[in-house]
């Protein structure tokens, strides 16, 4: 008689095998994911820190440039990167120097208030400090004559101890000039607006000339009597109206100069 063969028993859970392969591979995945973030958290970590002690320090530091792919003396690794397209290239052209970061305004009102403190005392110079800039104030009276816009030469010491520090700074300046609301009609001006802008180009030939204060840095605004600063109604207060604002002009206040609104 035959003998019968048992029947082999079938295994229903082999799919676990596959399933468990499966889980691994995608547990892989993202614990190479999970260190490639790491790593780019690291890195941008680097950056952050080199960039705030270069901010500190005024200066770029070497590890900034080597993370980003390039290098400080031209020689080192990355340099295409550094450099941009075209491979290895000086960062400024031999002959053009970089613009310098424009001054603090708060410490230039301090030395300002010291050398001329007499004027401020005798009201024919005010300072304010403002966001679009330091506004130097020069009261029209002591610096020229009614209806003129020649600068009296009794105003010559002042305006030589503003230039000193003028000179020692980097900012742009805006020469501004104001006069009261009493219109003006004479053989040289037909208006007050025209009386404004001549004497701020004065105030910047003088400057200029006798001071050496750059040209390029200057620029000249005539706004008649619309930038009041007191009620035209009283002697006192056309007083003060006429008046050549010298402004130092902030970062803020750079925003609004032509060229520069996109930076």
């Amino acid at each position: 008689m035959a003998r019968r063969r048992p029947r082999s028993h079938e295994n229903h859970e082999r799919w676990l095998v596959s399933y468990a392969d499966f889980i691994t591979l995608l547990f892989a995945f993202f614990v190479v994911l999970y260190a490639s973030t790491e790593t780019n958290r690291a890195r941008a970590k680097a950056v952050s820190e080199a960039v705030e002690r270069a901010l500190h320090e005024g200066e770029v530091a070497p590890k900034i440039a080597l993370i980003l792919g390039g290098s400080v003396d031209e020689k080192g690794k990355g340099n295409a990167l550094h450099n941009g397209p075209g491979g290895s290239k000086p960062a400024v052209q031999p002959g053009l120097e970089q613009t310098p970061p424009l001054a603090e305004l708060l410490p230039s009102m301090k030395i300002l208030n010291a050398a001329l403190r007499e004027e401020i005392a005798q009201g024919s110079v005010e300072l304010k400090l403002e966001q679009r800039g330091l506004v130097i104030g020069l009261k029209a009276g002591a610096f020229f004559a009614s209806g003129d816009d020649t600068v009296k030469p009794s105003a010559y010491p002042t305006l030589e101890k503003l230039a000193a520090v003028l000179n020692r700074l980097p900012n742009p300046l805006r020469l501004e000039g104001h006069t009261d609301s009493v219109p003006i009609d004479t053989p040289r001006f037909h208006s007050n607006w025209e009386l404004s802008a001549a004497r701020s180009i004065a105030m910047l030939r003088l400057l200029h000339e006798k001071y050496g204060v750059a040209l390029e840095r200057m620029a000249i605004v005539g706004y008649a009597d619309t930038q009041a600063i007191a009620p035209n109604d009283t002697p006192e207060g056309r007083a003060r109206n006429r008046r050549v604002d010298i402004v130092i002009v902030s970062q803020y206040g750079m925003r609004a100069e032509p060229g520069q609104a996109g930076n």
